[in-house]
């Protein structure tokens, strides 16, 4: 079992643009033995502290193997929307991780 967590960043305006990229690309995840964990999008307030800048949504999702993931990530699907996260997503942070 691996574990991304991903921190989005998103260009100001492209909000549109960053939902119907994740319309298509979340429903894949579960076609790959993954499952989406969390899907979170923090308020200002929900910010305690931070050494870096607040990200537009937070994710966590689980796959069963790396290559699960690999796969994921070169769906033919996904693959045609990408034209959507790469217009709309300013930066991402990418954590794999294992659960301990």
């Amino acid at each position: 079992m691996i574990y991304i967590t991903q921190f989005i960043y998103i260009k100001e305006g492209q909000e549109k643009a960053f939902d119907d990229f994740e319309a298509v690309a979340i429903p894949i995840i579960s076609r790959y033995n993954g499952r989406l964990l969390l899907r979170i999008r923090p308020q200002e307030e929900a910010f305690i502290e931070s050494g870096i800048d607040k990200p537009y949504e937070i994710h966590l999702v689980e796959f069963d193997s790396e290559q699960d993931f690999k796969n994921f990530t070169h769906d033919e699907e996904r693959k045609k929307v990408l034209y959507l996260k790469d217009r709309s997503i300013r930066l991402s942070w990418l954590i794999q991780g294992t659960k301990i």
